[in-house]
């Protein structure tokens, strides 16, 4: 009788304790490199870097019109949503659980967002994003790709302020 409890109370212990695991590591915020197709950063998710994401979402003025809005060079941020987002605009109302910030290397950054049904949506913004940029690591818009590759190279980048 003692044994049953015991591998029940286990089996109930390994079926809670997977999922806690699977939730913390969909929490961090992934930077991939677009020329690369790969992953080379991660950054724990925190606060501050959800009020920005926040911001963003609330400032987007418009949608991007090209035919393949993806650049062949520059970096896509995941960043999770945790509380997820009802972001309600004339172009979506949907409950947003995760934003890509995309960052090509010659032209603004823009948002990629997933609706309900895995529709994609390219979005522009009103407002700068360097503010998540720098808290992300990046030193400035315009120094972001050897920013975010350095850890790849010995290039040591000097602030210009």
């Amino acid at each position: 009788m003692l044994r049953k409890i015991m591998m029940s109370l286990l089996f109930v212990l390994i079926c809670i304790g997977f999922p806690v695991t699977y939730a913390e590591d969909n929490k961090q915020i992934e930077i991939l490199n677009i020329e690369m197709n790969q992953v080379i950063k991660t950054i724990p998710n925190d606060n501050k870097i959800q009020v920005e994401t926040v911001k963003l979402l609330k400032e987007i003025n418009g949608i991007v019109k090209a035919f393949r809005p993806v650049p062949n060079k520059g970096h896509m941020i995941k960043i999770p949503l945790e509380p997820t987002f009802h972001l309600e605009n004339k172009w979506i109302n949907a409950i947003i659980n995760e934003v890509i910030v995309i960052v090509p290397e010659e032209e603004e950054p823009f948002l990629l967002l997933f609706d309900d049904e895995n529709n994609s949506y390219f979005f522009t913004l009103e407002i700068s994003t360097d503010s998540l940029l720098k808290l992300l690591g990046f030193t400035s818009r315009e120094n972001h790709a050897r920013a975010v590759s350095s850890s790849f190279s010995f290039e040591i980048i000097q602030d210009d302020q």
